[in-house]
């Protein structure tokens, strides 16, 4: 089964030619909905939860400007990576997507500092693929049930897992060229 995946994998990256971020993320994402350890509505809630985030981050100049926040959920916890300008900025929207209604943790992986440039932020969509498909194609990991992102060449893995799956996908991601750190956000079952 594991065989099959790739090939549907490399079928359309080639048919892309060259696009492998899309194709991983378009066979990945059409799949954890389908196997998706989350519950369907939870998942709508997360993805709520995101938008709402983002939106109250949007909202307030402070965090708009020179700094780069992204926000991910699972299962009502919230990733929040990427870059504040000073301490002051990071604490607010630390503040900020803690007082979003569904939330039950946050776990702060904003760094102080300057905005990545893009050709940082290009490496790491390529890290985040690599990964992907690493962890599609291990036949002990099922991938479907586990987010990938990736900030400053640092690798954040969340999802609803087995603590034999999180430990499999984790040594996995720490030894993908070009990965500098690990960070897990499992939620065991």
């Amino acid at each position: 089964m594991k065989i099959n995946k790739l090939f549907i994998v490399i079928g359309t990256a080639i048919a892309l030619q060259g696009c492998v971020t899309a194709a991983v993320v378009g066979v990945v994402g059409g799949a954890v909905v389908a196997k998706d350890n989350r519950s369907v509505g939870q998942q709508i809630d997360d993805q709520n939860i995101e938008i709402k985030a983002l939106a109250e981050i949007a909202k307030q100049d402070a965090l708009t400007e020179g700094s780069r926040i992204k926000v991910v959920s699972v299962n009502g916890r919230i990733l929040v990576v990427g870059q504040a300008k000073n301490e002051y900025v990071r604490d607010l929207a630390i503040k900020t997507v803690n007082n979003i209604d569904g939330v039950s943790q946050v776990y702060n992986q904003l760094r102080i500092g300057n905005e990545t440039s893009l050709t940082t932020q290009s490496n790491d969509v390529w890290l985040t693929s690599k990964v992907k498909t690493a962890l599609f194609t291990d036949d002990n990991i099922d991938a479907t049930n586990i987010k990938v992102v990736t900030e400053n060449g640092e690798v954040f893995l969340m999802g609803v897992v087995e603590q034999t799956q999180a430990s499999a996908a984790v040594e996995v991601a720490r030894n993908i060229s070009g990965v500098n750190r690990v960070f897990k956000a499992f939620e065991f079952l």
